[in-house]
């Protein structure tokens, strides 16, 4: 009988301990209530996440783009309550309740919210054990929404390697220009990124970042494509986007 009173009470300290773990961990959860206490809890790599935002068709939805590297993990999209906040102060960030969504059959990620503020947000993922996050995204679908719009040039002079270009539709404000193209299955081939207003399928020559997996396809001849091309800011907002499809020469 001792033998059994000893065993159940050593299963109620267990079952104790166990409830204070979850209770912990639970209230670990709680105190996440602004980007500051996330960042308090981990170790902390600054501007190591690609993303950006834009507008839509939606005067009072913004779209917020991320490139989760292989292997990231738990996403999150934190945002301060107006854009007149300072933008570095993490205490002034607090967590949406938002789940991502695939971009290109998720190579990237997307944050979509209606919101008739324009605010400050910043997007946030586990790698390797430490905490990624981005620089401040600046929202402006109220006063500079983005352009949608589809006239992008296509030079398929060279075969099967179109040069495109947008020099007619950029903006003062662009600091950077990304490009994807894309099978018909919407599957990402090429991600780049360039200062100039033109990029060719696929040279590097003015690739100042690539974010392509493994060396892309060749085109193949008569098969339909798809191009995108986002205008960014220095504050990451989307100035321009462009889309368009075209087949292979």
């Amino acid at each position: 009988m001792k033998n059994i009173k000893y065993l159940c009470i050593a299963f109620l300290i267990i079952a104790c301990n166990q409830d204070d773990a979850n209770t912990n961990a639970d209230e670990a959860t709680l105190l996440i209530e602004t980007l500051a206490d996330l960042v308090a809890q981990n170790n902390v790599q600054i501007d190591n996440v690609i993303a950006c935002a834009s507008g839509s068709e939606n005067p009072n939805e913004t779209i917020a783009y991320v490139y989760p590297r292989p292997g990231a993990s738990d996403l999150r999209y934190f945002e301060t309550v107006d854009a007149t906040v300072d933008k570095n102060d993490f205490e002034l960030y607090t967590p949406v309740d938002i789940e991502s969504e695939d971009f290109f059959n998720g190579f990237l990620r997307t944050f979509t919210v209606q919101s008739q503020e324009e605010k400050w947000v910043i997007i946030s993922f586990q790698e390797d054990g430490d905490l990624h996050i981005s620089n401040p995204i600046r929202l402006k679908h109220l006063t500079q929404n983005t352009i949608l719009t589809d006239e992008v040039a296509i030079d398929q002079s060279q075969e099967a390697m179109p040069l495109f270009s947008w020099e007619n539709i950029t903006n003062q404000e662009d600091a950077i220009y990304f490009q994807v193209v894309s099978d018909e299955n919407n599957d990402l081939l090429s991600g780049t990124y360039t200062f100039e207003d033109n990029f060719r399928y696929y040279e590097l020559d003015n690739v100042v970042l690539n974010i392509t997996q493994e060396t892309p396809p060749e085109l193949v001849i008569d098969d339909p494509y798809g191009f995108l091309l986002m205008g960014v800011s220095e504050d990451n907002w989307v100035n321009v986007l462009a889309q368009r499809t075209f087949v292979a020469q």
